[in-house]
């Protein structure tokens, strides 16, 4: 990349420069350019003209065509720059060199379970298989917040109520369910919980006992299902599972934290109100810290398939052999045909927020999602939700709503969550912690309070894309460590627990 004063070129076969501050008209950006009307910041304006049609270049890479002729110097966004399928080289493998071993032993302070699993939390928690289960759910939590004080049990995180809206009107064999299930099984064995209670209604599809014997889930100290129409109604239910979680809590605040080695930290990788300056700081950042990670053993863990649309051909260029490759090829199709059944494309995927903050199609958007993974070899391909035991890079099928697709990063293992965003992403998912990362400094200031590190600080100049990485695999380890983030200092991560429904509802 290279920065002049308020705006930048990333690369040399761009049609585009970025701007890094509002951009007045008449402003002069080099090699003889000025700008031919006022650009936002995050914005793109065009290096020379461009033709009808002529595709629009970004880090090299096509992100759309012209829909109409534009002028040096102006303004290139939804107004004349649109979004057509292309494939870019879907080479397999090749690209990417192995991770250089770690030049350093790292590691953190974390909860050994007895499967030999690693949590960076200590959580009690409260499932439920069912809607219906849902608000008996909050009581419990609620109830055992006002009746039992854990502040003298520093080992024991707090109690997370985690609801949905599924587990019946939906065929008991079918997708949507089986889907339901594989989450909340990731969920009830994750090592960041303690301990669980699972609350079912009793008549649902999602019957409890039958969910349990199929994901290999069996009744003990650790695992509780109660039911509400075994157990009497509402009130009786709450009184029991306030017994049951009380019995929970003396191994709960036994559990230490002991050093283990970062090959136990597996973040699921995250991006949300992004804008145009998530590819150019944040993204890339953490990108460096996924590479960090994968050298000293740990997993990173890339999703939201719509978000890598335009921009596979760099993931596929990584992978460790071909079936890993086909299989992401794979996903791809799907989620085209999946777009195609209500008219829809997944150019549809930008928001607004995304659109103001700079970002025109999806093809630009996932040039940026895909920085997040950093440049190791791609060593597995995952469904949502489905447990992940590969070592490195690896990416798990997930639309690009982010709660939905950090719910299956979480029950697929991931003990952290990095979440990078532009305009200024709310969010938790307990029982992992989640770091924000801010894309400039404008946002991070207004919302310090909701930000962990502010990779604006590239752009500023006080800080290389090399540091930035570092710093967010400190941030890593030391949150894994125990360190509150932002999120769970606010109390974030009950509401955001959201598991993908893809299936038919009757």
């Amino acid at each position: 990349m290279a920065a002049k004063q308020d705006w930048l070129k990333l690369n040399e076969q761009d049609s585009v420069l970025v701007a890094l501050a509002d951009l007045p008209a008449g402003t002069a950006v080099g090699d003889g350019l000025t700008v031919g009307e006022t650009i936002p910041r995050g914005h793109k304006l065009a290096r020379r003209a461009i033709a009808v049609g002529e595709p629009v270049m970004k880090f090299g890479i096509p992100i759309g065509v012209a829909t109409r002729p534009i002028a040096a110097g102006t303004h290139i966004h939804t107004h004349n720059l649109e979004f057509q399928t292309m494939r870019v080289n879907w080479r397999l493998g090749g690209a990417a060199p192995a991770p250089k071993p770690a030049n350093r032993s790292v590691g953190f302070e974390g909860f050994k379970r007895e499967d030999g699993r690693v949590g960076t939390r200590n959580y009690l928690g409260v499932l439920t298989t069912v809607n219906c289960s849902a608000t008996v759910a909050r009581l419990i939590a609620e109830r055992f917040r006002r009746e039992v004080d854990l502040s003298g049990l520093p080992m024991i995180d707090g109690i997370a109520s985690l609801t949905h809206h599924q587990g019946c009107g939906a065929r008991g064999d079918g997708p949507n369910i089986a889907l339901l299930r594989r989450t909340l099984a990731g969920y009830a064995h994750h090592p960041n919980f303690a301990g669980v209670l699972v609350v079912a209604l009793g008549c649902e599809d999602n019957q409890v006992h039958d969910f349990m014997a199929k994901a290999g889930l069996h009744a003990s100290e650790r695992l509780k299902p109660l039911i509400i129409q075994e157990e009497g109604g509402t009130e009786a239910t709450v009184r029991a599972a306030i017994d049951a979680l009380k019995t929970m809590i003396e191994p709960a605040a036994a559990a230490k934290r002991e050093p283990v080695g970062a090959e136990n930290l597996v973040v699921g990788l995250q991006c949300g109100g992004s804008d145009g300056f998530s590819a150019l700081t944040a993204n890339p950042a953490l990108g460096k810290a996924v590479d960090l990670l994968a050298a000293a053993g740990g997993t990173g863990i890339l999703s939201e398939t719509p978000e890598i649309y335009g921009a596979e051909s760099l993931l596929l260029a990584r992978v460790t052999d071909a079936a890993v490759g086909e299989k992401l090829i794979e996903l791809i199709r799907w989620w085209e045909e999946h777009a195609s059944h209500d008219n829809g494309s997944l150019d549809n995927n930008p928001s607004p927020g995304n659109k103001a903050g700079g970002i025109t199609t999806i093809l630009e958007k996932s040039l940026g999602a895909v920085a997040k993974s950093g440049s190791s070899p791609l060593t597995a391909v995952y469904r949502y939700a489905e447990p992940i035991t590969a070592k490195g890079a690896v990416f798990m099928d997930s639309p690009g709503y982010d709660p939905v697709s950090a719910t299956g990063q979480v029950a697929a293992g991931a003990n952290l969550v990095c979440f990078t965003t532009g305009r200024g992403s709310c969010f938790g998912c307990k029982p992992a912690p989640s770091l924000k990362l801010a894309t400039n400094t404008p946002m991070y200031q207004r919302m310090k309070g909701d930000m962990d590190i502010n990779c604006g600080e590239i752009v500023d100049g006080t800080a290389s894309m090399d540091e930035m990485g570092e710093r967010i695999f400190d941030l890593m380890l030391r949150t894994a460590s125990g360190q509150k983030t932002r999120s769970e200092e606010l109390g974030y991560g009950d509401e955001e627990f959201v598991p993908w429904n893809y299936g038919a509802t009757y």
